[in-house]
């Protein structure tokens, strides 16, 4: 654990990544520091943000420098917020972890397990706490379904599905260089479904299944397809078989018919839990009993971070809590190239908002649906377009 201080000194922070997904960082900081949690000290951006992307913090605008390091010296911060492109983050976690700056660390964490795990060892080394931004596991529907499967309200549980039909259009892709692509040159990247856009879906299920760490993997079964004019996969389903011998089957699509909610089923022989984690939504179905649906509260990860660092609270996302995501990441970026959908397989159609073009993969809501219900593949679906020779397991 990282250094306790009882003090209610605001916390400095630096922000690294601070457009794009940042902006949320950014009016979450804002959040935070006007109950006196936390003071933006710092923003690493490549090109500075403008007063007026500033605006929230005109009264006290943070230093601004594209030096990561020299920032966090120059401005004395005890913790970072990393969101930058997932090639960035091992190298830019070892550089705050060396100076013994706590962190709140985007998901993916990283874009190989042996990134991943030099920044266990960085953390470790260097004191540091370091939270991984799943920001799910903040649920407070976690603990209750986990309540609700031990005393048995499903009876035992048969496995675990997450389903997840996102639309993305062209200019999703073309927001960064490295959107959608698998590695640029050597580097590793790894943007695919799975292991971006909708991680999510992947971690809250291993986690659900108290499977989340590395050594609570067997096996990984992986169909990487792709709609859109990328490298990367944008349609796509993995099993992962638990140490315990349980299924966790995830489909996912950023080609989708109608965009939904992202949801995980806990399966039982009497009855499932459905949860739709982005809406802390959840649904009890079981064997003599009426439906019940209940909304939970959220606990955010970063004041969860400036808790465990003043008062001691336990993290709810340290890094080993996401081992077994990791390896998911670890057994895509190994796996073949994702498969290019056939031309009849999908149709454009106008992007939902702006002048963009989106890729529709046809019957693909169906199909994610039930790979989450059934715990099957596309392939043993019967899709037209999901061959078993593209399996990847590892």
């Amino acid at each position: 654990m990282g250094p306790m201080n009882t003090h209610t000194t605001a916390l400095p922070i630096v922000l690294a990544g601070a457009r794009g997904h940042g902006r949320w960082h950014l009016a979450n900081i804002r959040r935070l520091q006007d109950r006196g949690l936390v003071r933006l000290a710092g923003v690493c951006e490549l090109n500075p943000l403008s007063e007026g992307e500033l605006a929230a913090f005109a009264a006290e605008p943070p230093e601004q420098s594209a030096d990561f390091g020299a920032l966090l010296d120059s401005t004395g911060a005890r913790a970072a917020v990393i969101c930058t492109p997932i090639q960035t983050h091992a190298e830019l976690a070892l550089t705050a972890a060396g100076r013994g700056v706590h962190l709140l660390l985007e998901k993916p964490p990283a874009a190989t397990l042996s990134d991943f795990e030099r920044i266990l060892t960085g953390v470790r080394d260097a004191g540091t706490a370091c939270q991984v931004g799943f920001q799910s596991f903040g649920s407070h529907a976690v603990p209750a379904i986990r309540e609700l499967v031990r005393t048995g309200a499903i009876g035992t549980v048969r496995g675990y599905g997450a389903a997840g039909a996102w639309v993305r259009d062209d200019t999703y892709y073309r927001r960064a260089p490295w959107a959608g692509r698998r590695r640029i040159g050597d580097t590793d990247v790894v943007d695919g479904v799975l292991t971006n856009p909708l991680a999510h879906a992947v971690a809250t299920a291993l986690e659900l299944a108290g499977s989340a760490a590395a050594k609570d993997i067997a096996s990984i079964e992986t169909e990487l397809f792709r709609a859109h004019d990328i490298e990367a996969d944008d349609t796509s389903c993995a099993r992962i078989t638990t140490a315990s011998g349980l299924p966790v089957t995830v489909a996912v699509t950023l080609c989708a018919e109608q965009a939904g909610e992202p949801y995980v089923i806990v399966h039982g022989d009497r009855g499932r839990i459905t949860f739709w984690y982005k809406q802390d939504r959840v649904l009890v179905q079981r064997a003599g009993h009426g439906p019940r649906e209940t909304v939970h509260g959220r606990t955010d990860l970063l004041e969860n971070l400036v808790d465990h660092l003043t008062h001691g609270t336990a993290l709810l996302v340290p890094p080993h809590r996401t081992g077994a995501f990791m390896r998911v990441v670890e057994a895509v970026r190994n796996a073949p190239e994702p498969l290019v959908l056939p031309s009849g397989a999908w149709h454009t159609a106008p992007a939902l908002a702006g002048g963009g073009t989106r890729r529709v993969v046809r019957g693909i809501d169906a199909a994610v649906a039930a790979g989450a219900d059934t715990l099957t593949l596309f392939s043993e679906l019967g899709v037209p377009w999901a061959l078993p020779t593209e399996v990847s397991s590892s």
